[in-house]
């Protein structure tokens, strides 16, 4: 028999953690690897907020909606991430994207992997849209989760209403980016390159919808790891990527996560997950991101009391973050879901 439909909560209830994954979104996808220093992180939020914190409450609440679980919330971060870099800012075909910044000299090494014909690095379009998932979208998504309790951290936040009116936000703050010289710089990709991308996001837009991750797999009791040797094993992706050079180096990165990928999906499926592993799994490469925040400078050159109170600033909001999502997410609260799939939540009917 299918559920019993639950009363939709309060608007002033379901609002906090929109409002929240609206502003962490783009500080995750910019700020908490120390690219901008701390007289930026304001502007960072108002203008690059309607996009990517838009994305990230639209990806959430399509997976929440649907019941799906974690594979639909990754391929559709993965979605966005090619439709970013692809057909909205197009770093991904632009090859002076970085030229006016402090990160110029990782041309050469991004040429080293051009795919003939489509004329972008397969380095680059690992590294762009990797981050997206997991910095823009991922952590984000599962640290304000975790801070709710198990009865609203799998349910939607936003009825129909909300859901256009965040879409809205998402375009305006796409096509800001789009027809600001700062954003593309001034660059269009040609239509071979456009269409590209655009059947990738399809792709995966459709792979992320297929029924199969709504179907909620059985819980099997086979031997679960602690939560922290579910981060180790992230953090060896990022780490990993960066051992060999060339294309070499993105078949190693590419099958590292692949492996990683499917090592998490088993485990989730075990009695004994929940959802402190889950937010380790999530979390994990913000928080080495915002440990090696102190060795990378930002995109333009700021003094270096900015850019060390970025950092500092960067540590602290992390550790709050993360230690209060632990601290929240106590194993009692876990609700007993896989990665596969989560049940199905009847959506609320305004909002």
């Amino acid at each position: 028999m299918p559920a019993e439909p639950r009363p939709a909560l309060p608007l002033r209830r379901r609002l906090p953690p929109v409002v929240a994954l609206l502003l962490l979104a783009p500080w995750a996808a910019e700020c908490s690897w120390g690219g901008f220093a701390i007289d930026d992180f304001l502007p960072v939020l108002i203008f690059l907020g309607p996009m990517y914190g838009g994305a990230a409450i639209l990806i959430r609440e399509t997976a929440r909606h649907l019941g799906a679980g974690w594979p639909t919330i990754v391929l559709l971060a993965a979605a966005f991430g090619a439709l970013q870099a692809g057909l909205v800012d197009q770093s991904l075909f632009n090859p002076d994207f970085l030229d006016d910044t402090q990160y110029a000299d990782t041309r050469a090494a991004a040429e080293a992997t051009l795919v003939p014909g489509l004329e972008f690095s397969l380095r680059q379009a690992f590294d762009y849209v990797g981050n997206h998932i997991v910095l823009t979208i991922c952590a984000p998504i599962v640290l304000i989760e975790s801070f709710l309790g198990p009865d609203r951290r799998l349910r939607p936040w936003l009825g129909r209403p909300g859901l256009v009116v965040v879409g809205v936000l998402y375009l305006l703050g796409s096509l800001l980016i789009f027809s600001d010289s700062s954003g593309r710089k001034d660059f269009l990709a040609s239509p071979l390159q456009l269409a590209f991308a655009a059947a990738v996001v399809l792709a995966l837009v459709a792979t992320a919808l297929l029924p199969r991750w709504r179907r909620p797999s059985p819980r099997r009791p086979r031997r679960v790891p602690h939560p922290l040797w579910v981060g180790l094993l992230v953090v060896l992706v990022r780490f990993g990527s960066d051992l060999t050079p060339g294309w070499a180096g993105v078949a190693f990165a590419l099958g590292l996560a692949a492996v990683v990928g499917a090592t998490i999906a088993y485990w989730s499926s075990g009695v004994r997950w929940g959802q402190r592993h889950v937010l380790v799994a999530g979390c994990a490469s913000l928080v080495t991101a915002a440990a090696f925040a102190y060795l990378v400078p930002p995109y333009s050159p700021a003094s270096p009391a900015a850019a060390l109170a970025g950092d500092i600033a960067v540590t602290v909001i992390t550790v709050a973050l993360v230690g209060g999502a632990w601290w929240r997410s106590s194993e009692g609260r876990r609700p007993a879901t896989t990665l596969a799939a989560t049940p199905l939540s009847r959506e609320p009917r305004s909002g």
